[in-house]
């Protein structure tokens, strides 16, 4: 099996079973997201980038988290409710998952192992970045605070 992020596969948020091959040739940033942090107004800037950057061959994948604060609580249709309405969400939304202990999703025990943050491993709080290039290997890590802006350099360095 090959060691990249093409090996895994996730739900939409409207339930469908979708390949991280579909990706392939891509630069993709993955990031764990909470409708109800304080880091949450970060969706604009994401949402930003993506439609700079999408016609270049950014894909921006958002991981639905609740096990920071309780912050997203929310069902899948409520979450995608909250993405559109309050942000304009167009990248690709995935339903909710755990990216901390054993049942953590196998994309985020792939990156974790791939590229540790500051703290270890773990994933610190909602909206930490990973960085994919091309190739489907992970190339950096991004704090949950580093606002997307702050990710223009290295996106377009893998572009």
């Amino acid at each position: 099996m090959e060691d990249n992020f093409y090996q895994f596969s996730a739900k939409s948020l409207q339930g469908k079973e979708i390949s991280m091959a579909e990706y392939k040739g891509k630069v993709i940033l993955v990031v764990n997201t909470a409708s109800k942090c304080g880091l949450t107004p970060q969706y604009e800037g994401l949402e930003t980038l993506f439609e700079k950057y999408k016609g270049k061959g950014l894909v921006i994948l958002g991981f639905p988290c609740n096990q920071f604060g309780n912050q997203e609580p929310g069902t899948e249709k409520e979450i995608s409710d909250s993405c559109l309405v309050n942000y304009g969400v167009s990248f690709p939304m995935f339903s909710k998952i755990e990216v901390n202990g054993e049942n953590a999703h196998p994309i985020y025990k792939y990156l974790k192992g791939k590229l540790h943050g500051f703290f270890g491993k773990n994933i610190k709080w909602n909206f930490a970045k990973f960085l994919i290039g091309r190739d489907g290997i992970p190339v950096k890590r991004f704090s949950p605070t580093t606002v997307p802006q702050k990710l223009e350099t290295d996106i377009e360095k893998y572009l």
